[in-house]
């Protein structure tokens, strides 16, 4: 059997996101997505960190400053990762929110529903098992 190629991957991480999405739901949670896609510039701003973004950030605010808050803010997980399998269109972060509205913060949700997308595929990856709750993904090149 031949190896599975990038674009072959993308369809079927593509067909899989429903089931996932439905899981949720039977479970109780309402789902908003969160990064689906990373563009390379955005990959490049992740792979600063936290410091490196602070100091472009700084550099931008005088002239740009709406793109320096951006930049300072990009977010929690956004720690030095360039190569992430959300530039290969291979991973989702979803935010879970309960019945009342809530945004869910705790990891055990994430680790319910990451333990039904890894029962999916043997390469599915859950983001709880390395420190990213909201990640689920399909491994791809040795990347989770």
């Amino acid at each position: 059997m031949a190896a599975e190629s990038l674009r072959q991957k993308q369809s079927r991480f593509a067909r899989m996101l429903p089931r996932l999405l439905d899981q949720a739901a039977k479970l109780g949670y309402d789902v908003t997505l969160g990064e689906c896609f990373r563009s390379d510039e955005q990959a490049e701003i992740n792979a600063l960190g936290e410091h490196g973004r602070e100091r472009a950030a700084q550099l931008l605010d005088r002239e740009q400053p709406l793109l320096a808050v951006k930049i300072r803010n990009n977010g929690k997980w956004a720690n030095g990762i360039r190569d992430s399998l959300h530039c290969y269109k291979l991973a989702i972060d979803l935010n879970l929110f309960d019945s009342r509205g809530q945004w869910i913060q705790d990891s055990a949700p994430y680790a319910q529903l990451g333990a039904y997308w890894k029962s999916l595929g043997s390469d599915h990856c859950a983001g709880t098992d390395f420190g990213d709750p909201p990640h689920y993904s399909i491994s791809h090149g040795g990347r989770k």
